[in-house]
């Protein structure tokens, strides 16, 4: 079976974005194609970017950057949540995403955001840094709107329609998912 991480976007104090994690986690492990699991960034204590090396070169100098990449290499996809911030991903993903290359390539990602304008735009520059790292991101996304799917701005109560964006997107990422497997072992054979 599949093993497809959830991964945290932010790392700040009284974040909405765990609890979005955590909604994704319930509604996908009730579907059974594959085994899913959390991986909140902020249990890697990533400082800003501190390796000397490109990511590309798997010369890893740090313990953080060690462990930040062996987990993600346990998992053939991946679930990444997104809030937008100034237009774009929010920072602690981007610098979290910054420290890995290989241990992503030729798999599968779907992408959740939410904000003002549903997160559109940080799903967007995601979807950028995700090419550049050979991840195939799915083309259907969960999007949820500050207004209508938070109370209070604050906690997480997604609407039904908003809700149900989110299944055709796991759909996507279990078929994806499934097929980039035969990708990776063709790559590995020619390596």
């Amino acid at each position: 079976m599949n093993k497809i991480a959830i991964v945290t976007g932010s790392t700040r104090p009284n974040r909405v974005n765990r609890s979005v994690a955590d909604w994704v986690l319930e509604r996908a492990q009730q579907r059974g194609d594959a085994s899913y699991e959390l991986v909140d960034i902020a249990d890697f204590n990533l400082p800003l970017l501190d390796e000397a090396f490109p990511a590309a070169y798997q010369n890893y100098q740090n313990d953080h950057t060690k462990r930040w990449a062996e987990k993600l290499s346990e998992f053939d996809g991946y679930i990444f949540i997104t809030g937008e911030y100034n237009h774009s991903v929010q920072p602690a993903l981007a610098n979290a995403l910054s420290y890995v290359n290989v241990e992503l390539n030729n798999k599968a990602a779907a992408l959740v955001g939410y904000g003002s304008a549903l997160g559109a735009r940080a799903i967007e520059h995601l979807r950028a840094i995700l090419s550049e790292l050979q991840v195939a991101h799915v083309q259907k996304t969960g999007l949820f709107s500050l207004f209508t799917d938070f109370e209070n701005f604050s906690s997480f109560k997604p609407t039904e329609v908003a809700a149900a964006s989110v299944d055709p997107m796991l759909d996507q990422l279990a078929a994806w998912t499934k097929a980039l497997n035969s990708v990776r072992a063709e790559a590995s054979v020619n390596a």
